[in-house]
């Protein structure tokens, strides 16, 4: 076992690990750093697999925009940052679901490469890589910016009650004591 595997384990451990506690901690704020955690570890795995681009790219776009999209639309909303007794449920549902889907999908890997080796095609140049994201893919992205931006204006609209209130009765209020 060479350093670079040792480091891959060391960064997976640390990626699943912060994603467990992601799902198992009842502070949104806290799941949002560790959330933070894990793209910073799988970004690491990146780094050393040589995909230096991805590596950054996974840095900018998932831990620089997404996460600080997450927590600014979180402090927006004025969402309870503390513990959320009202959120609680038993975990065993959702335990046996991921493990059923986790069991699944193993098995299918499994089926499907039946441990064979798989070549690999030549290492991507960011040329190429650009040319297939804002060529093949450039539909997809816009789409979740769109996405992106109508949460981001949502969280404004819930967040400040004043918007839309134009202080005149509805039409239907007409007449109706308050």
């Amino acid at each position: 076992m060479t350093g670079v595997d040792v480091l891959l384990l060391a960064l997976g451990a640390v990626a699943v690990g912060s994603a467990a506690l992601v799902v198992a901690t009842r502070h949104l704020v806290r799941a949002g750093l560790y959330l933070v955690v894990c793209l910073g570890a799988v970004a690491g795995m990146y780094l050393v697999l040589a995909a230096e681009l991805v590596a950054w790219v996974q840095v900018l776009i998932y831990v620089g925009a997404v996460v600080v999209l997450l927590l600014f639309a979180v402090m927006l909303t004025r969402a309870p940052i503390g513990a959320s007794d009202d959120l609680d449920r038993p975990g065993w549902p959702a335990a046996l679901i991921g493990g059923g889907a986790g069991l699944g999908l193993a098995a299918l890997l499994v089926d499907a490469y039946r441990w064979t080796a798989v070549e690999l095609p030549e290492a991507g140049t960011a040329e190429r890589l650009g040319e297939q994201v804002f060529g093949s893919w450039v539909l997809p992205f816009e789409v979740l910016s769109v996405l992106l931006l109508s949460a981001l204006v949502g969280a404004i609209v819930l967040s400040r009650p004043d918007i839309g209130a134009t202080g005149q009765p509805a039409p239907g209020d007409r007449g109706r004591s308050r």
